[in-house]
């Protein structure tokens, strides 16, 4: 009886375990640096690279991806975006603390975390925080071989008019398909996340990444040609489900992950 009881106690486990799997998703964060000068970007850069990215691998969050817009040397406010995935949310929610206690960090960013007050390295910064949709649970790297300065990232967000209608949109990313026809079209999809916190809610967001603009381009086109995009936008659950879309084209520095 107690060998059945334990054997029975052992399923259960196994089926616990197999379902919080199952159910996993990544959380992301995404850090938008605005800057104003020259001199703050070149901080925030060395930062970024020296310290913070270095730091980050440190505790065990690896593929973090640095971008600047397209149009960054027309903009009177320079951006440099920041994407961070974290394995839970326990893990996002440690992270100023295992960072305070690493000596490297703590020297080699010192210029960057010990600005004055007039000679801030940034304007101010933006955070948004995502968990991955759970048709696409997982950060996936890009597969793309070209200049990095002629990759396009395309970062989207989609707002909704009510919660009601934005759970409509995600469903439709995930029941209804429109993840698997990305994937069919190979639009190299780096994350899609459902906004748990940030200034623009309700919204999701997602980034797609091409080759080159021309690759980009043709790539939408193939999406909205293709049957399975009419069938959808076709179906009274998902019309007007989308009240306001931000895109966003960046291109990868140098020392970004991907």
């Amino acid at each position: 009886m107690k060998t059945i009881k334990t054997l029975l106690f052992c399923f259960a486990l196994i089926a616990i375990s197999a379902t919080s799997t199952a159910q996993k998703r990544e959380y992301y964060q995404i850090k938008t640096y605005n800057l104003r000068s020259e001199a703050q970007l070149t901080v925030t850069e060395n930062f970024l690279k020296d310290a913070y990215l270095p730091a980050l691998k440190k505790i065990g969050i690896k593929a973090v991806g640095v971008f600047k817009p397209k149009t960054f040397a027309a903009d009177s406010i320079k951006k440099i975006v920041v994407v961070i995935p974290f394995a839970s949310s326990k893990q996002f929610l440690q992270l100023e603390e295992k960072l305070a206690k690493d000596q490297y960090y703590l020297e080699v960013g010192a210029p960057y975390l010990n600005a004055t007050y007039n000679q801030a390295p940034y304007v101010r910064i933006e955070s948004v925080l995502l968990q991955a949709f759970t048709d696409h649970p997982f950060l996936t790297l890009p597969e793309l071989d070209s200049p990095r300065a002629n990759r396009v990232y395309e970062l989207r967000s989609y707002e909704s008019a009510t919660e009601a209608i934005y759970r409509r949109k995600v469903d439709m990313f995930n029941a209804g398909g429109e993840i698997k026809l990305f994937k069919r079209l190979q639009f190299n999809a780096v994350f899609y996340g459902e906004v748990l916190s940030g200034g623009k809610m309700p919204n999701l967001m997602y980034l797609t990444t091409f080759a080159n603009q021309e690759s980009r381009d043709a790539h939408w086109k193939s999406f909205v040609d293709s049957p399975e995009w009419k069938a959808l936008i076709a179906m009274d659950k998902y019309k007007n489900t989308i009240s306001h879309i931000d895109i966003l084209f960046l291109y990868p520095t140098d020392y970004s992950d991907y």
